[in-house]
Formats: C-alpha cells, structure tokens, sequence
C-alpha cells in the first residue's frame, strides 16, 4: 500500500490488516513519519518526534511473526499531548519552564499504551500548561488548522487534533480540562473524547485543575476513539481519584451504536443555555439537522432547562485558576525545571521570581494571578467558595436532565475554527469557546464530540456534543456511532474523506 493509502486508513482497519500481515508496523510506522516529514512544517502539531518510533514498530512486528498473541491496536501509530509524561521524550507541557525536562517515570495512559502495542510517533503541540482554546499560548508556536492553515486548531490540545485530521497519526491522546479535547475536534473534524472523571488514570498528566482534568482519545472516528480508550481506562493505584470500576468495552459499544438500532426511544435532551446568541449560524443549523436525524430513527427530543449553566463559565474561571495556582507552585527554580539566576545573585525568592517571570507566558502568569488571589485570605469564600456553590447546582442540573433523559446534546462549541490571532487580545472572548464544554467537566461526567458536517459559510467542520451520565461512557460511544452513520449517509461518506479537496490552495493537500 501507498503512505497516502496507509495514513488514511482508520485505527480499527490498520488493525485489522496488521493482524493478517497485509501491511507492516514498519511499513505503517514510516508511512506515517514520511506524513509528518511533508506536512508538520506548515501544521506545527509536533513537538517532538520519537527516534525510536522505527525500533518500537520493528518489535512490534517480530512478536506477531513469533506467534505471540498481541492487542487489538499492536503496531499502530500514536500521538502524544505533550501534557503527558514519558521518558524518552521531553515533556514540556507547552512552557518553557520545562523546556528539555525528560520525566524518569511514563504517564499510566502512556505505559498502558506502550504495553498494548502502540508505537508512539511523538509528542504534540499544546497551550501552555493547558491553558487556551486556540493553541496560541502555546511557547513554542501555535498549530494551524489543517483544514485552513490560517485558522486555529481549538486548544488547548489543538497538536493532538491537528495531527489526526492532518493524517499524521491515526489516534492520540489529549487531555480534557474544559474542553481542551472535544472542541479541537469541533473545529478540526475528528472525534474527541473526555471519558467520565477518574475512568482514565491523570498519573503522569501535568496537572492543570485537579479537579477537571481528565485524560482522552482524539481520533477520526468514534470506534477508533473507542478503541484506544478501551486500552487506557481502568483503576490505577498510583491515582487517588481513579475508580474502581470495571468498564464494558467501548469499542464494542462503538460497533452497536454504527447498526443504528440504539436512537429507537432514546431520550435526547436539548439544553436551551447551550445554544442562541453568540452561536454561528452554520453550526445551529447543523445541529438542527443532526437532531432531525436522530428523531427520524426514532429518537425523542426533549427540551431542557439548566438553570445554572449560565453561570458555568465564571466559576470555572475561579476553580481552574484558583487549582492552576496551587498545582504550579511547583515551579519553584528548586526542584525541577528552569532555573534563572539574577545577574549579580539574590535569594531563592529572587531566583524564583526570574525563574517564573521568564519561564511562563502570559495566560499562565494571567491565570496564576486570578488563582493566587481567589484563594487569598479574606476572598477564598466569596469567590473559590462561591464558585464550588455553584458547581453543586450545575451537578443538579445535570442530575435533574438526566432523570428525564438519557443523554444530552449541544453543538461542541460556538463557531467554527476562527483566524489565528482574533482573538488573542479578548481573553473573554476566547475562554467563551468552552461555553458548552465546561459543565461536563465541573460534574465530572463524560463527553464527546463528533463530527456533524460541515458549515455553510466557510466550509469548516462543526462538530455535535452528546453528555451522557457519570459511568455511562459506552452510551456516549453507543449514540455518537449512530450518529456519525447518519452523517455519513448525509454526506456521502466520512467529513475527513473529504479534507484534501477542503484544503486545496488553503490547506495541507
């Protein structure tokens, strides 16, 4: 087969054909680095590229000659958000302050990868420890959008999106702390997943906001994602707030879902603060449509009322940062990291007043402020304390929908993918991208986003957003490949088949 041939294939296909010996994880391996090589010095979505990517594959393949029995995904390429700890690559979380910093343990969702097969090309592009929408506040440089290199690719995992929707890899990893997986793969045509709080170990995942972070699959479509989540989701003991569950197969989930026999009686809720005033007009109307589909195989619609939403937004604003704050104190000059001496000297706290000063940007230094000063004496009730009050209401929000639903939906975000720099100067106007992201995180439950066409102004891909209750994971997978079939059906195929016409005179070809 052709590079061209074998980077378009999906997950679960490569898997397959690897399993016969049709293809090669060598072959698959260098088809996917040969991609890189052409296209990442316009698409920026790598960091690092792994020098041993060749070696892993070779392994790969000389245990399958062996006759040793290997994991659905052995031997297929894997992105890496550069969130997550490794030890052969560096791990900079998009920031200076850990420019080189090579971590001597791997996070658990990168050993679990390692372990089932997976051949890790590299580590991707980021927003600086996590923070933005657009993949700008990235210290080494944004990604652009495959599909128009003049356009953000969301964030803050816009590397990892990228990189799928420019055929770079098939699957990798992001992390999902208000939507930093599900809206890069709104605005770049993948599938992006934020499993339920604690179904995926953090260990090993630079911490942002304890309480949001979760760790997900991005890929091109929902088996794909279901697939590689099946292999990272499980209890960890070196995670505090892992759960213990045993999970059902996502992937299995995936492949039910696709017969299209799960939308008959199944209750969507529509919540009416997630759409309106601020949404484009394309993506509205490609969210009218994929509802009109789903009711048309049966589905009910139900309109639902969450009060509190709207004031989702300001408290996530005041728990991240306030978390943020705490988590990087670490970054002290001490222990780990930059470390800037004063020209003439000075002590330790003039050491890591220059270390900080110059080894984080912007937003970071924005958002420690904000954090610093929510948890200040006299303030930590009226702001962080408040914020928590109303986190509590959003759950029961949540709580109450589901009691009349069985999942929720929303487009993944307001607009599609807008112009590098727009919005750089607004800081308000680039933390609303996450207006219909963040509840799920503040409850704690999961959430995808699937493709759902394209929009009419500008050809660019919008995606739908289906929240399902906490544990409910395999629903989401269940009702998102129902829906990715219908879109299918509507479009003549997957959104990404038709990315190289898309991009032709604006994009990667």
């Amino acid at each position: 087969m052709t590079q061209t041939d074998l980077t378009r294939l999906s997950a679960a296909d490569l898997s397959a054909k690897l399993a016969s010996g049709e293809v090669s994880s060598v072959e698959t391996t260098a088809a996917h680095l040969e991609r890189i090589a052409e296209v990442d010095s316009e698409v920026h979505a790598f960091l690092h590229i792994n020098a041993r990517a060749h070696e892993v594959a070779a392994s790969i393949d000389a245990r399958r000659a062996a006759g040793e029995e290997l994991g659905p995904l052995a031997g297929v390429p894997l992105a890496i958000k550069d969130v997550l700890v490794t030890t052969d690559m560096p791990s900079t979380s998009g920031s200076k302050i850990l420019e080189g910093w090579m971590s001597p343990y791997d996070a658990t969702v990168v050993a679990r990868s390692r372990a089932a097969g997976l051949v890790p090309l590299g580590k991707t592009n980021m927003d600086e420890f996590a923070m933005g929408s657009s993949t700008e506040h990235s210290a080494y440089g944004p990604t652009h959008n495959p599909w128009d290199l003049t356009r953000i690719p969301g964030g803050s995992g816009g590397g990892s999106a990228a990189a799928v929707a420019a055929f770079e890899t098939p699957l990798a990893l992001g992390s999902d702390t208000g939507g930093s997986i599900r809206q890069p793969a709104h605005v770049t045509g993948t599938v992006g997943v934020k499993p339920t709080y604690g179904a995926v170990s953090r260990y090993g995942a630079i911490a942002l906001a304890s309480s949001l972070d979760q760790v997900g699959p991005c890929s091109r479509s929902v088996l794909d994602a279901g697939l590689l989540q099946d292999v990272i989701a499980g209890h960890d003991h070196h995670d505090s707030t892992s759960l213990p569950d045993a999970w059902p197969s996502m992937a299995a989930a995936a492949r039910e879902g696709a017969t299209g026999q799960v939308l008959k009686g199944l209750r969507v809720g529509v919540v009416k603060q997630l759409q309106g005033e601020g949404f484009q007009t394309g993506v509205t109307q490609r969210f009218t449509e994929s509802l009109a589909l789903l009711e048309a195989q049966g589905a009910e619609i139900v309109e639902i009322d969450a009060p509190h939403f709207e004031y989702a937004v300001a408290a996530y604003y005041l728990i991240l940062p306030a978390e943020a704050s705490s988590n990087l104190a670490k970054f002290d000059s001490v222990r780990f990291g930059l470390r800037v001496t004063p020209e003439g000297g000075g002590t330790v706290d003039h050491v890591m007043a220059a270390t900080r000063e110059a080894g984080f940007g912007p937003e970071v230094k924005r958002r420690i402020i904000l954090g610093t000063y929510a948890l200040s004496a006299g303030y930590y009730d009226a702001y962080y304390g408040s914020a928590q009050k109303v986190r509590t209401l959003i759950q029961r929000d949540f709580a109450s929908a589901f009691s009349r639903v069985d999942v929720l939906a929303s487009p993944s975000a307001p607009t599609t993918a807008f112009r590098l720099g727009e919005k750089l100067e607004d800081p308000m106007a680039m933390y609303l991208n996450d207006v219909t992201t963040i509840p799920a995180n503040l409850a704690g439950i999961p959430g995808i986003s699937v493709p759902n066409g394209l929009a009419p102004e500008d050809g660019l891909p919008v995606g739908i957003q289906f929240m399902a209750p906490a544990r409910e994971d395999a629903r989401l997978y269940r009702v998102g490949a129902a829906l990715e079939a219908l879109v299918e059906d509507q479009w003549g195929g997957p959104l990404w088949a038709q990315a190289p016409e898309l991009r032709a005179g604006k994009g990667v070809n």
